[in-house]
């Protein structure tokens, strides 16, 4: 009596935790959606991108780099803007204000060159950042305070002022960042012109008086601003200070703006078509796997919301990658599921019990995802270094979502079914529980995978030959991120035409490189010419009284042209290199190169059928391309794994001709390839969803994805086992080369000692 109550209460207590745990992933996801910071292309707002010079032709320091960034940080504050996203790229500073409403009021003011100047009380000018050559966070020797010293070049001018104002009625100094005639002051004055107290000095959040103090002598050597400063707050104003001593010029390498509406309407599609994705995915899930299947939809949503929670706890900004990101990441949780339940059904049909299958199928199956994720991550990671913009931000949620996966799919998901398990309820229904039939037979149980290597290899070769040629002769189609120009989105409340828009841009005077009909009130135009802050301006005014509309005009110079394409090759080459080392520490060196190559074959061939298709090439295609190869590596790693515990359990670890060889790939690739399919259509499912239902701006990412993820499943099954297979096949009946710790090559001889072995 007592078996049988605690299996009632073991299956009423899983009942209820799962139940339990979807209930608070769903309400829990919806009011963090509200609550996370959105991005320009979700929220509307103004990126721009500028390149940092010296205003007197020397080379740009890291320090003129940084201060550039604290004073324009400190404009952006002034501007009112929530949450701004400021980076520095290189030599570069990206500026991101999501939510602004005037782009060119922000970047008059984010771009004029830092002046800094030293005031009196009654705010007239003393002296100006000349007289200082440089400032630097010091600490008193007796006090410990924190103070800022500041190096004087001038030392006769600044003994002058300073010996001035101390013998003055009022022996005060202020330094001033920006000071603006008629609206800054070191007093305050009230509506009839009366002073009603003083600027806030030294608040460098909310002015810009940087400093307020007091002269009792004049100075002719270096001096120090003393205050009741913390270590940052001095930190802050040194470089603030230096800033202003060391000047440079912005120049506006690329732009964009986009409107409130435009990026609602984006997020709009791009919600529906996840939510649709990802339904589609639970309801194949159960189909597929009954009980366990929704369970694992229930890991699938706590999934989600923990990714969204850490994601906003890290203060990320969401975007359409973003949101493209995450649903990889269901697509990856999702395939940790798979891979498991792959396992028990392996287990259960060699007669194990559904409580030894679970636990030998769990086992079994831990290093393959362990494995399959790290290497996602190397080229998440990756892509994070050497990514830009919403690429890094990609790859940040990627990152997340793979962490999350792992520890969710594998943890959470297995204890819920395992607390099932133990019930024993389903001992005798393993089809409702996991879709195991007794004496089901595997569809790919005949056929041969190695058989036909050698066309596949040709007919491959040949794709990518006749590929090259036509990317030679036609060239790819390269979007304004790798050749420069602009593009104008104009989204009329009415229907335009093309006809129309390419007769207004060739009245503005411009040159047309791609003019598309996005939908009928929508028309993406590119642009060769890179329109300045003018033409900008004088765009966006055009079309928007002409048509009424929205319009966001973005521009990009050969400047980012150039640092996109370096930071893309290097992406790639360093992801392939990181992989290769990974795969050659956990497999063999034969494993890494067949893996590789197949990357490389997946990689060409969505850049040969965009170049076909004549689908444009962006920055976010190389978020893509790497994507791609994260999730390619998945299925290559998962059938290598198999590869290597068949050759152990069936051969022993010893191949003695080809024919055990082709057929260790062939039992091993008729195991996994139903799992293979089965993650890859689960993926596609929110792919193809994000193609029909999500927003414009990220077709061709879905489309990268769509065609990457059909060749990649294609490479793995037909490519990378098949080059392991030949290269493997040169060393059958070879003696295993010992490993350089093992070198024998200096062996003790025996001695030979006459009278006794002689």
């Amino acid at each position: 009596m007592n078996k049988k109550k605690n299996k009632k209460e073991n299956i009423f207590t899983s009942i209820c935790i799962s139940i339990l745990i979807l209930l608070i992933s769903i309400f829990g996801i919806i009011p963090l959606i509200k609550d996370l910071n959105f991005g320009l292309d979700l929220a509307g707002g103004f990126e721009v991108l500028y390149k940092v010079d010296s205003l007197d032709g020397k080379k740009v320091t890291s320090d003129m780099v940084n201060s550039t960034y604290k004073i324009i940080e400190k404009r952006v504050n002034g501007l009112g803007v929530s949450e701004p996203e400021i980076t520095i790229e290189g030599n570069n500073i990206r500026v991101q204000l999501a939510g602004v409403d005037n782009a060119d009021e922000a970047r008059k003011t984010i771009s004029k060159v830092g002046v800094l100047t030293f005031r009196d009380s009654e705010d007239n000018i003393l002296m100006t950042s000349d007289v200082i050559s440089d400032a630097n966070l010091t600490q008193n020797d007796k006090t410990g305070a924190y103070e800022v010293s500041l190096s004087v070049k001038d030392k006769d001018k600044f003994y002058e002022v300073t010996k001035e104002i101390s013998e003055s009625d009022s022996p005060y100094m202020a330094i001033w960042l920006d000071f603006e005639d008629g609206v800054d002051s070191y007093y305050k004055y009230d509506a009839e012109g009366k002073q009603t107290g003083t600027e806030k000095c030294g608040d460098l959040e909310n002015s810009h008086c940087l400093s307020y103090a007091s002269v009792k002598q004049g100075f002719a050597s270096d001096v120090v601003i003393q205050g009741k400063f913390e270590k940052e707050e001095a930190k802050n104003l040194a470089e603030l200070i230096k800033s202003g001593s060391m000047p440079t010029k912005l120049t506006e390498i690329s732009s964009r703006t986009v409107t409130a509406s435009f990026g609602e309407n984006s997020l709009n599609k791009t919600f529906i078509a996840s939510i649709i994705g990802v339904a589609a995915i639970m309801l194949l899930l159960i189909i597929l796997y009954r009980v366990s299947g929704f369970i694992a939809s229930i890991g699938m949503m706590t999934y989600l919301f923990i990714t969204l929670l850490v994601f906003h706890l890290c203060g990320g900004k969401l975007t359409l990658q973003g949101i493209a990101a995450l649903v990889i990441g269901v697509g990856m949780a999702v395939d940790s599921a798979v891979i498991s339940f792959s396992r028990i059904k392996e287990e259960l049909k060699n007669k194990k019990t559904l409580k030894d299958a679970y636990q030998s199928g769990n086992k079994q199956s831990f290093i393959s995802i362990l494995d399959a994720n790290v290497t996602t991550l190397i080229a998440a990671i990756v892509l994070f270094i050497f990514g830009e913009s919403s690429v890094k931000g990609f790859a940040t949620m990627l990152i997340i979502s793979i962490v999350t996966t792992f520890v969710i799919m594998v943890y959470l998901t297995r204890y819920l079914i395992g607390l099932l398990v133990k019930t024993d309820k389903f001992n005798k229904h393993t089809n409702l529980f996991i879709g195991y039939k007794e004496n089901s037979k595997n569809i790919f149980d005949k056929i041969d995978f190695v058989k036909n290597r050698k066309k596949i290899y040709a007919a491959v070769c040949l794709i990518i030959v006749a590929g090259g040629i036509f990317i030679g002769l036609k060239g790819l189609n390269l979007g304004i991120d790798f050749k420069g120009g602009s593009t104008i989105t104009v989204a009329s409340k009415d229907d335009i035409k093309v006809s129309s828009i390419k007769k207004d841009v060739n009245e503005l005077g411009y040159k047309i490189s791609k003019l598309e009909q996005v939908n009928d009130s929508t028309i993406y135009v590119t642009l060769k010419d890179v329109l300045d802050n003018e033409d900008t301006e004088a765009t966006e005014s055009y079309f928007n009284k002409k048509y009424d509309a929205t319009t966001s005009v973005g521009a990009v110079s050969n400047i980012v042209k150039k640092n996109l394409t370096m930071n893309a090759i290097k992406a790639l080459i360093y992801a392939c290199v990181a992989i290769v080392i990974y795969i050659s520490i956990r497999f063999r060196f034969s494993n890494a190169i067949s893996s590789i190559t197949a990357l490389i074959h997946d990689s060409l061939l969505v850049v040969i059928i965009f170049a076909f298709l004549r689908l444009e090439v962006s920055s976010i295609f190389i978020a893509a391309i790497l994507s791609i190869i994260g999730y390619s590596i998945n299925n290559t790693i998962v059938i290598f794994d198999r590869i290597r515990e068949n050759k152990e359990k069936i051969y022993k670890n010893k191949i003695n001709n080809i024919n055990q060889l082709e057929d260790l790939v062939n039992i091993s690739l008729r195991q996994t390839i139903t799992r293979c399919i089965i993650t890859t259509v689960t993926t596609l499912l929110p792919v193809v969803a994000l193609i029909i239902f999500g927003s414009y701006e990220i077709l061709n990412f879905n489309l990268a994805l769509l065609f990457g993820l059909i060749v990649g499943t294609f490479s793995s099954l037909f490519i990378a086992s098949q080059i392991w297979l030949e290269i493997e096949k040169r060393s059958i009946g070879k003696p295993k080369k010992k490993k350089w710790y093992e070198d024998d090559s200096k062996e003790i001889e025996e001695l030979k000692v006459k009278g006794i072995n002689c």
